[in-house]
């Protein structure tokens, strides 16, 4: 099965955001992958919902929403209202997770659940036969241009495992840090979803580093 890359919007041109989503419509990439964070849950605040209609109204290509926010269950409707076609919450946000995952799943949506780095891959033993993907933080969430975190490597085998074990349909999707020299690695451990964000659109050419991410 080929990669499924998702460029990172959060590290796009806003002020060519409607260029850089055309360019990311031309190119080889299958997903936008769209951060959402509220200063609180993360330290650090994106963008909203005003945004997230527009990127989708340019868009040919599904949004995959990741909410760093506290209290997502408030906004799940919003945020398929607004375009998202994958939403990932975060564990670590959520008393309720099962719950949550099925609130997506009734809304039309595939459900994600995210992880940050201290949170083990064991913690999703009694959900992942329920999700649609796992969304592995591999830097510290808040901040795109962080540096990897190696341990990564270790967790995706875990999830993987677990999914084999458990039947599960859950694509295991790597976040931060992503770059040509550790994708390969990364695929090899058994991702199936890379997002990429400084690497693509601070390259001299994003087409062509889309392309060359594509074909590893």
């Amino acid at each position: 099965m080929s990669i499924i890359l998702a460029p990172s919007i959060l590290s796009a041109d806003f002020a060519n955001i409607q260029r850089d989503v055309e360019m990311i419509n031309n190119s080889q990439a299958d997903w936008f992958h769209v951060d959402i964070m509220d200063g609180v849950f993360v330290p650090n605040i994106s963008f909203g919902f005003p945004v997230v209609k527009a990127i989708h109204k340019h868009a040919r290509k599904p949004l995959d929403v990741h909410l760093m926010i506290v209290d997502p269950d408030k906004y799940l409707s919003a945020f398929r209202d607004a375009g998202a076609a994958v939403l990932s919450v975060h564990l670590e946000a959520c008393t309720h997770l099962h719950r949550t995952i099925q609130a997506i799943k009734a809304l039309g949506m595939q459900a994600g659940v995210a992880i940050n780095p201290h949170t083990p891959a064991l913690a999703l033993s009694e959900v992942i036969a329920d999700i649609d993907l796992i969304c592995v933080m591999s830097v510290n969430p808040g901040f795109g241009g962080q540096q990897f975190i190696e341990n990564t490597y270790a967790k995706i085998r875990t999830l993987k495992e677990m999914i084999l074990s458990t039947n599960s349909k859950a694509k295991i999707e790597i976040d931060g840090g992503v770059t040509l020299q550790n994708a390969p690695a990364l695929l090899k451990a058994g991702a199936d979803v890379l997002v990429a964000g400084n690497t693509v659109f601070s390259a001299k050419d994003p087409l062509k580093m889309i392309e060359e991410l594509k074909r590893i």
